[in-house]
C-alpha cells in the first residue's frame, strides 16, 4: 500500500499522539484531556471546531469549495474501566483504566485525516470529523444527537471504523447490512418467602424458580426465535442469599444479563419471551416476579447506498485487501444512532494478530500503530471521492 507522501511524513506524530492517548485513558463521559486534545488540533489546522455535544465531544468541520454534500465521520475517544497487564513503554498511567478497544487509534486516525484533508484541500464540500465520548455503554451518541449534533451539522452519510483483530493492517471489510447488534440489558427478581433452610416447606422457595428460569432461559433463542434469524440471551449476574448464612433462604433472587438481535423484529421478540418466561416461572412457583428490560443500543445495519460509496474508497486503498464478505458481531455500538439520523456504513479496519489472544476488552490488548496510515488513508479517500469537485 502507497501512502501519499504527506501522510507518510505525520505518521510519526500520529504513533506519539496515539500512544499519548493510551498511557492517559478517560472514561466515557470524563474525556476531558482528551477532547482538550482533540480541539487544539483541529484548530491548529484550521478546521473549525465545536466543543460540549455530548457532554465531552468535539466536532470539527471543514468545508472547501462550494459543494453542496456534507459528510460525518465518528471516532470514539473513551477508555475501558479495566487494568492493563501488558507491559509497554506507553502503558495506562491511570489505575483501573485502558484503551481496551482502541478508541485511542480511532481518535488518531481520524485527527490525522482531518490533518490531512485541511492541508490537501482536495474536495468541494463539508466534512464533519465528529469525535464522540462514551461509547462503552454510556450512551455518548444518543447525548449528541440529543444535544442536536444533526441538526447543527447536518449530514448526508455518516460513516464508522472500528479496528478488528484478525484483519491484516492493510486490510478493510467493507459489508452491506447488519454489522453490529442491538444491546440491551434485562433484568427480573424473585419475590419468594425466605425461611430455614432445613423447614423449605415454610417459606416460598425463589432461589428454585431462578434456577428453573436459568435452565430455561436459552429455550428462547433455541426454540422460538426463528432459526434462520440470530439473536443472544445471556443471564450475567446472579444475586441471591448470603455466603455466611447457608442456612437461610432468601427471599429474593436478582437476575441481569444481555439481549442481542440484529432485527427489530427480534429484539421485541426477547423482550417479550423473557419476561413471558420470568413471569411463568414465577406462577408455577407460587411467587412473584418484577421484569424490566432497557432497550440502550439498536442494531447498526449498513445502508446500500453508502456502504458503496465506502466500498468505492476502500477498493482504492486496500485493493485485493478488501473484504466485501465478513460476519456481523454480536457486540454492539451506538454509532447506531447516528446512523438512524442519515444514512450509515461502519467498516472494519485491520488490528494484525490478537496478540497472546488479545481481543477488544482485554487485559492485554493494543491498537496496531500499523493500521494508522492505511486507516487514514480510508478517510482521506472516502472525502475525497464522497465530496469530489463538479
Amino acid at each position: 500500500m502507497r501512502l501519499p507522501e504527506i501522510l507518510t511524513a505525520d505518521l510519526p506524530f500520529l504513533t506519539a499522539l496515539r500512544r499519548d492517548l493510551h498511557a492517559h485513558p478517560e472514561l466515557g463521559f470524563e474525556e476531558e484531556r482528551t477532547s482538550a486534545i482533540v480541539a487544539d488540533l483541529l484548530e491548529k489546522a484550521g478546521v473549525a471546531v465545536t466543543r460540549g455535544l455530548g457532554g465531552t465531544g468535539v466536532v470539527g468541520t471543514l468545508q472547501i469549495g462550494n459543494g453542496t454534500r456534507s459528510i460525518g465521520l465518528r471516532a470514539d475517544m473513551d477508555a475501558l474501566a479495566m487494568p492493563e497487564t501488558a507491559e509497554r513503554s506507553y502503558k495506562s498511567t491511570v489505575s483501573g483504566k485502558m484503551h481496551a478497544c482502541g478508541h485511542d487509534g480511532h481518535t488518531a486516525l481520524l485527527l490525522g485525516a482531518a490533518r490531512y484533508l485541511a492541508e490537501t484541500r482536495n474536495f468541494s464540500g463539508t466534512v464533519h470529523f465528529i469525535f464522540q465520548p462514551a461509547e462503552e455503554g454510556r450512551g455518548g451518541a444518543r447525548r449528541m444527537v440529543e444535544d442536536g449534533l444533526f441538526k447543527q451539522f447536518a449530514c448526508d452519510a455518516v460513516y464508522g471504523l472500528h479496528n478488528m483483530p484478525g484483519l491484516d493492517t492493510d486490510e478493510m471489510a467493507v459489508v452491506a447490512g447488519p454489522q453490529l447488534a442491538s444491546s440491551d440489558s434485562w433484568r427480573v427478581t424473585f419475590r419468594g418467602t425466605g425461611t430455614h433452610g432445613a423447614k423449605p416447606h415454610l417459606g416460598k422457595d425463589p432461589i428454585t424458580a431462578a434456577a428453573t428460569f436459568l435452565a430455561s432461559l436459552q429455550t428462547i433463542v433455541g426454540r422460538v426465535v426463528d432459526p434462520l434469524q440470530s439473536a443472544v440471551v445471556s443471564a450475567c449476574s446472579v444475586q441471591a442469599g448470603n455466603p455466611q448464612a447457608l442456612n437461610v433462604i432468601p427471599d429474593i433472587v436478582e437476575i441481569g444479563g444481555t439481549a442481542r438481535a440484529y432485527s427489530p423484529e427480534v429484539r421485541d421478540q426477547l423482550e417479550t419471551e423473557i419476561g413471558r418466561l420470568a413471569s411463568g416461572t414465577a406462577a408455577m412457583y407460587g411467587i412473584a416476579a418484577d421484569y424490566g428490560f432497557e432497550r440502550r443500543i439498536p442494531p447498526v445495519v449498513n445502508n446500500a447506498d453508502a456502504t458503496e460509496r465506502a466500498l468505492k474508497a476502500a477498493g482504492a486503498v486496500f485493493g485485493s485487501k478488501l473484504r466485501t464478505t465478513f460476519p456481523p458481531s454480536t457486540a454492539g455500538d451506538d454509532f447506531a444512532y447516528f446512523a438512524g439520523e442519515a444514512p450509515g456504513c461502519y467498516v472494519w479496519l485491520g488490528n494484525g494478530p490478537a496478540v497472546d489472544g488479545a481481543l477488544h476488552h482485554n487485559t492485554a490488548y493494543d491498537f496496531n500503530d500499523e493500521a494508522i496510515g492505511p486507516g487514514v488513508a480510508f478517510w482521506a479517500t472516502l472525502v475525497e471521492q464522497e465530496l469530489a469537485p463538479a
